[in-house]
């Protein structure tokens, strides 16, 4: 569970982030990292609902 709780406060960190600055690489890295834990982050909740 604490790793489920990690990916959620970077996700929402790197959105943020992302939102708030002005260099267009460094928000769509920022971007891409917020979409590889959305991905983990989903492959960890199936395995814990199932």
């Amino acid at each position: 569970m604490a790793r489920i709780e990690y990916l959620k406060d970077q996700l929402a960190r790197a959105e943020r982030l992302a939102k708030a600055i002005l260099d267009q690489h460094a928000a769509e890295r920022l971007q891409a990292f917020a979409a590889e834990c959305r991905t983990e982050l989903q492959v960890l909740t199936r395995r814990v609902a199932a």
